[in-house]
């Protein structure tokens, strides 16, 4: 789901120039109801045969939902962009931004970083905004195909760069816990736009930086 974004604009105190932009980023989501998730995680519990009846589970359905909830629900954040003022026009990456998410097809969490990084154009993202970026998209339940794609047009479309990349490597508790078990195994997804994909030099050049572990 495409976040909202309500737009704010700050300007010098003496002028009307704009120096800064910052659109609200909220991501439109169904509320949460507390109660019922408690309800059927246990439910869910008791059908699988686990004693949430007794003393040392008895909190578990309510720890339960209380955990998906905040691993669901993404928070709001300030977009914050400034004009370009000095003409950079260089690769500007972030690396190892810690992911925390759920896979959709079982409900497990899948960990792991992002690189995210961007060739600017009129405007530069303040730098603490690529992790709000990547925390926010990560707390609800997905494919990390979709998650590196959704970061990656969300800078595209609010930040209008030359280019913008995002790469994510993650482990899956999904392979790593069950079915396969392939304890270490890593995913990588990569997602890029603009001069970073269409560009050799500009492709070859962040996705080196990327890789070079």
């Amino acid at each position: 789901m495409t976040p909202r974004t309500d737009a704010v604009a700050a300007r010098e105190s003496d002028g009307p120039a704009v120096v800064s932009w910052r659109p609200r980023v909220v991501h439109d989501a169904a509320p949460v109801d507390l109660a019922l998730a408690e309800k059927a995680a246990a439910d869910l519990l008791a059908a699988l045969g686990q004693p949430v009846d007794g003393p040392d589970m008895a909190e578990t359905p309510r720890r339960m939902a209380h955990a998906y909830a905040e691993m669901l629900t993404a928070g709001a954040f300030d977009f914050t962009t400034f004009a370009n003022s000095e003409g950079y026009d260089e690769l500007v990456l972030v690396e190892d931004i810690p992911v925390r998410s759920v896979c959709e097809h079982h409900m497990l969490p899948f960990v792991g970083v992002a690189h995210v990084g961007y060739l600017p154009a009129e405007r530069i993202l303040g730098l603490s905004k690529f992790a709000r970026v990547v925390d926010h998209f990560s707390h609800r339940a997905q494919t990390q195909e979709r998650l590196t794609k959704q970061i990656a047009e969300h800078l595209e479309r609010q930040l209008a760069p030359r280019g913008v990349g995002v790469v994510i490597e993650a482990q899956h508790t999904c392979m790593s816990l069950r079915g396969v078990r392939a304890v270490g195994a890593r995913t990588v997804t990569s997602a890029l736009f603009g001069a970073l994909r269409d560009n050799p030099s500009s492709r070859a050049e962040f996705l080196s930086l990327t890789r070079r572990r």
